[in-house]
């Protein structure tokens, strides 16, 4: 990375310190996430590992004070950037009362906070494209200066919605900007298997949009990215497609076993790339992240996961009668 590039584009140094503390934190829970598993005290993970950058830079860009995002399941650090807790995050793993996305109803990583403008997802993949859409043509009809945000895996931009979404995005001419994370795998089909062009962003053009691929291991190129579509959709332009390009470090979830379609020698040539330790690189050489600031960074997260874990661990779990809420008038 050229040095102080975040100046150029118009980030503080307290602004790209920000990010890495919400990459690592992201890694961490994640990280923590996968031992309670393996543990056999939450039932299910689906990791962000290795798309941080992706997630935290695009995040960056946006106002999170009124834009919507529409999250896919592997936005840790999404959710965590528009203000979701680490606790929160937890209570959702282990499926206790005070998860906030569901109250314990739904498997993890179904995000959806209503304080914090985080649209619920459901299971079928893409099915969030439509629903960000129909934010983006509410904010236009009410004439509010709002974007809506929302992402995908690069295999489920072969799914219908994901081209319904686009289409009426494109001819109405909506304020919604599409991120496709594209790392690499449709759980265990790789990218040369699913789709015939060089890259994803190339279909904006037949939804009258931009698109652009960019580096998804660099949280800045992301950033600049995203900033500029969200100036297009508030000066009234339209949408923009961005193709986010990285590696998913993990299995597609805590039930696979991505032994049985790729080598460990690939993930291990990947991992070389990792964002968390780029980017701290970058940081340390332009003099914001110092070794004291660094230990003090790394001690509060580790504190912000274990309390969480401890929390959300001794927490109480639904009460069975509760399965029955909001399914039957009352």
């Amino acid at each position: 990375m050229v040095k102080n590039r975040h100046e150029s584009l118009g980030l503080t140094d307290e602004h790209v310190l920000d990010m890495y503390k919400h990459m690592l934190l992201a890694r961490k829970l994640d990280e923590r996430m996968w031992l309670l598993n393996r543990a056999g005290k939450i039932p299910f993970v689906i990791s962000c590992q290795g798309q941080e950058a992706s997630q935290i830079g695009a995040s960056f860009a946006l106002d999170r004070t009124k834009d919507y995002t529409s999250p896919y399941y592997r936005d840790l650090g999404v959710v965590l950037a528009f203000g979701m807790t680490a606790k929160e995050l937890m209570l959702s793993a282990f499926a206790k009362a005070e998860d906030p996305n569901s109250g314990g109803r739904q498997m993890p990583s179904h995000f959806g906070q209503k304080k914090n403008r985080i649209l619920t997802q459901s299971s079928p993949v893409t099915t969030q494209v439509p629903h960000a859409v129909g934010v983006a043509l509410a904010a236009k009809m009410e004439k509010k200066d709002i974007a809506s945000f929302v992402t995908l895996g690069e295999g489920s931009s072969n799914q219908g919605d994901f081209h319904e979404g686009l289409n009426f995005a494109g001819v109405h001419k909506l304020p919604v900007i599409t991120m496709v994370e594209n790392n690499q795998y449709a759980i265990s089909v790789p990218f040369e298997k699913q789709i015939a062009s060089e890259n994803v962003s190339k279909r904006a053009e037949s939804y009258g949009m931009p698109g652009v691929t960019v580096d998804g291991n660099d949280p800045l190129a992301v950033y600049e990215e995203v900033k500029k579509a969200r100036e297009r959709a508030m000066d009234g332009e339209g949408p923009t497609l961005i193709e986010t390009v990285a590696y998913r470090f993990t299995a597609h979830s805590s039930d696979d076993d991505d032994r049985q379609y790729r080598e460990s020698s690939e993930v291990d040539e990947a991992k070389k790339n990792d964002a968390i330790i780029t980017f701290a690189a970058y940081l340390k050489e332009i003099g914001v992240l110092t070794e004291e600031v660094e230990n003090e960074l790394r001690s509060d997260i580790d504190n912000i996961v274990n309390e969480a874990t401890d929390y959300a661990e001794n927490a109480p779990y639904p009460e069975p009668e509760s399965a029955l809420k909001y399914v039957y008038e009352e």
